[in-house]
């Protein structure tokens, strides 16, 4: 398969460590001459649970271009445990 992905991002932080971002995760099928395009948003809390930080995100996704067989929306739920030095 022959395909290309692209991957934009914005996001913005609170002084809570509170994380708005938005983004896309789109991809061109070069053989099939098409587009996948999610519009993604998600907010993203950084948190400590039981003295360890973790990372928790919750996000919406709706399709601006899918194939005709394609889905019509998501949702995505991350958790992260974050280990620094």
């Amino acid at each position: 398969m022959s395909a290309t992905f692209l991957q934009p991002f914005v996001s913005y932080m609170t002084k809570s460590c509170t994380t708005f971002g938005v983004n896309t995760e789109s991809t061109y099928d070069w053989a099939g001459s098409q587009w996948s395009i999610p519009l993604n948003a998600t907010v993203t809390q950084l948190l400590k649970v039981a003295g360890r930080p973790v990372s928790l995100t919750l996000g919406g996704r709706a399709w601006a271009k899918t194939p005709a067989e394609g889905p019509d929306w998501g949702l995505r739920f991350v958790v992260t445990f974050v280990f620094p030095e």
